[in-house]
């Protein structure tokens, strides 16, 4: 693959622009919160002590959602989802509201043209651990009747569909960390084709159990710094040796341009292009030197008709793993060449921890944030790059972006091989 490429430009016809913002994370329950905490350089790693109701607790480092979405959403509707549908629920109120409906059953007089593409990695893990758990000690008879509904990977999906009245479709893709970003994906795929106007797309995660974190760590995927937990998730750092895990979601809207100047909405930002590809390599490793990443973002590049100079940002997928870390900056200087240099690229999940499904999403409302506001956010805990990385790195404060710079790519990987990146525009 050349590093670099014609552009070849997308017709403005075919272009979908972010119009809403949702986001609940460790660092805030909604995307001002977020994103002040963010560039002021919090952190939302902390200790935390989880095990079964009738067991001991034991410490794990994790970052786990600043504002518990039980509290936000009414008690009945909180009852009936599991945490991730909760979690995406409350990102699905905020992106709709800042599209500027006040009201979010008005997006559509009767939903024909409103569709929803909620991701999920593990989904209602945490659901059927705890009706497992039931079972075990008080029998059938005690396991819940909505057991099966919030268990399914549509869950969140659903419940968003629901909220919003959709009716052009309501759909799941799942690829493990790279699900929020294929949500978004086919929102774009959906705009262009004319199937919606509207789309509430991105990813959900709540998976934050005792037997999921034994799993990453009998992976050796985890970071093993506790005595550091605000240093422990330390992306593309020579130091890093594994993520935190992290939980939350992230929602936008995307809308066909016709239609929201139409309705003369407020524009965040353009979803210009999208790469899907898969490393066909290992279920648990990238493929080494990054090919499948690197094939992702020229996929995105040449989707949005853009050269691989007039990208000025990266929010990238860097988890804080020696091996994917690395196989992911391969891929940028595969892409970008000597023109990586140029790039801001910023490691968020330094802040936030690794949210799985919600991964691609949350950084995807990051993204168009950085291109709105001109401002790439910096890593909390980054102390010395790792020269095997070589790439421009933000640090501990924020950095400005390129002047000229008006576009900007973010990747996601996932178990499996799954490879996505979308470009985006101011």
């Amino acid at each position: 693959m050349s590093p670099r490429h014609a552009a070849d430009p997308a017709p403005e016809e075919r272009a979908a622009v972010v119009t809403g913002l949702g986001l609940t994370t460790s660092l805030g329950g909604d995307v001002p919160t977020t994103w002040r905490a963010l560039l002021d350089g919090v952190c939302g790693v902390e200790q935390v002590a989880l095990g079964e109701p009738d067991g001991p607790a034991q410490e794990y480092l994790a970052a786990p959602a600043a504002v518990d979405p039980g509290t936000v959403l009414s008690p009945a509707k909180a009852a009936h989802c599991d945490r991730a549908a909760q979690f995406a629920l409350v990102a699905a109120r905020e992106a709709v509201r800042d599209a500027g409906f006040t009201d979010v059953s008005a997006l559509a007089a009767d939903g024909s043209r409103v569709a929803v593409v909620v991701g999920v990695g593990l989904g209602g893990i945490t659901s059927v651990l705890e009706q497992d758990r039931r079972l075990r000690t008080q029998g059938p008879g005690r396991v819940s009747p909505r057991t099966i509904p919030v268990m399914l990977p549509n869950h969140p999906a659903a419940e968003v569909g629901l909220l919003v009245g959709a009716k052009a479709g309501v759909h799941a893709p799942v690829s493990a960390c790279a699900s929020g970003a294929e949500a978004l994906a086919q929102a774009l795929g959906m705009i262009r084709d004319g199937r919606a106007d509207i789309v509430v797309a991105g990813g959900a995660e709540a998976a934050l159990h005792p037997l999921v974190l034994a799993g990453f760590a009998r992976l050796r995927a985890l970071s093993r710094r506790h005595d550091d937990p605000k240093g422990a998730s330390r992306p593309f750092d020579a130091d890093r040796d594994g993520f935190v895990m992290g939980e939350g979601a992230g929602l936008l809207v995307v809308e066909s341009a016709r239609h929201a100047a139409a309705r003369g909405a407020r524009v965040h930002g353009r979803l210009t292009g999208a790469g899907i590809t898969n490393d066909s390599h290992h279920v648990a490793q990238p493929a080494p030197g990054g090919t499948g990443c690197a094939a992702a973002v020229d996929a995105a590049l040449r989707d949005a008709g853009l050269a691989p100079e007039q990208v000025g940002h990266v929010n990238a997928h860097a988890t804080s793993t020696p091996l994917g870390d690395l196989g992911e900056a391969r891929a940028l200087h595969s892409v970008f060449a000597k023109g990586v240099d140029d790039i801001a690229v910023s490691t968020t999940k330094a802040a936030f921890g690794h949210t799985l499904g919600a991964a691609g999403a949350i950084e995807a409302v990051l993204t168009v944030l950085a291109l709105r506001d001109r401002t790439a956010p910096p890593a909390c805990s980054l102390e010395r790059v790792d020269p095997e990385v070589g790439l421009n790195v933000v640090g501990r404060d924020p950095a400005a972006l390129p002047s000229g710079s008006l576009a900007a790519v973010t990747t996601s990987m996932g178990f499996g091989g799954h490879n996505v990146a979308l470009a985006f525009a101011s």
